[in-house]
């Protein structure tokens, strides 16, 4: 194998270095996009290649290649990859599987029962009031999904905060937040490397929503106040009512991801204009992925070309 097969390895080690300026310098929308793509893109490539390098390994074993009509001999002796950097790979990719595959079982089953939720809160116009003290407000995915607020965030706000919220909370309905965070997650657990691009992507949903409020109140001030004023008055309260791991609420997940959207800054970027899209930064995520893609096909290209060589010397 050739050197093309380490390209999406090391650009998976870089990009987490670029997550949080993204998040910070590009419009919310566009930058969910980039950072899941680039989630996505890159823990596909590095797992590629980690498969591809650990075939390597697999066809130097004599049973194994004799299984696939090659030569052990062969491949021992063509192929530029090391034994042990084959092994690593493979070990790699064992355990990038396994917690793929469960990451992929636990978000099923969390959308699924998030989706049973919402088909149990009968509602007309998508909202669900809660008879609950304690202030939280959060997007239920469904089929419709379902805005959930408490009547002790209702009691927090006034009428024009109210809308505010409602307008952030049905953003994250309308946009599919939650396939967002998903995906992104998905690709952080298939490469762990990519982790700080998946907790991006749940701060730039946070955001995303934040301006669609300040679009429909048309007062950015008035939205940055609410969400300060909707994070203190849930600071020490604990929520036990959420669908752990689907709902999405002005304030930010809760879990271990909790640092992902820090409310301090989301209230600073309300307080500035808003963010361009910066074509630039868009060119340049578009330019890495590709290399990334390309590698991939690349590295998958060679491993042809030394399958068939250990072949031909059979």
């Amino acid at each position: 194998m050739h050197i093309a097969v380490y390209v999406p390895l090391l650009l998976a080690l870089l990009a987490p270095l670029g997550a949080r300026p993204l998040s910070e310098r590009c419009e919310p929308r566009l930058a969910t996009w980039l950072l899941t793509a680039s989630s996505l893109i890159l823990g596909a490539a590095s797992t590629i290649s980690l498969g591809l390098l650990a075939v390597t390994g697999l066809i130097r074993i004599p049973l194994l290649a004799h299984l696939g009509h090659w030569s052990a001999f062969s491949a021992q002796h063509t192929d530029p990859a090391q034994l042990s950097i084959a092994l690593a790979a493979g070990l790699l990719l064992g355990g990038a599987a396994i917690t793929a595959g469960r990451m992929l079982w636990r978000r099923v089953r969390t959308l699924a029962a998030a989706a049973m939720d919402a088909a149990c809160m009968p509602t007309h116009d998508g909202l669900v009031v809660m008879n609950d003290a304690a202030p939280d407000a959060y997007a239920l995915p469904g089929l419709p999904g379902r805005v959930v607020v408490s009547t002790g965030m209702l009691n927090t706000l006034d009428q024009t905060e109210r809308d505010i919220l409602l307008a952030h909370e049905r953003a994250h309905l309308s946009a599919h937040h939650y396939a967002f965070v998903a995906l992104a997650q998905f690709g952080a657990a298939a490469n762990p490397l990519l982790r700080p691009l998946a907790i991006a992507v749940t701060y730039t949903t946070e955001r995303w929503a934040d301006e669609n409020a300040a679009t429909a109140s048309g007062d950015r001030m008035r939205v940055a106040r609410t969400v300060g004023k909707a994070a203190l008055a849930t600071h020490s309260t604990p929520v036990r009512t959420r669908v752990a791991g689907a709902a999405l609420g002005i304030i930010g997940r809760r879990g271990p991801l909790a640092s992902a959207g820090p409310v301090p800054r989301r209230v600073a970027a309300l307080m500035a204009p808003p963010l361009g899209r910066h074509p630039a930064i868009a060119a340049a995520t578009a330019a890495i992925l590709t290399a990334a893609t390309l590698a991939t096909a690349e590295a998958a290209h060679d491993l042809h070309i030394l399958l068939h060589t250990v072949g031909a010397w059979r």
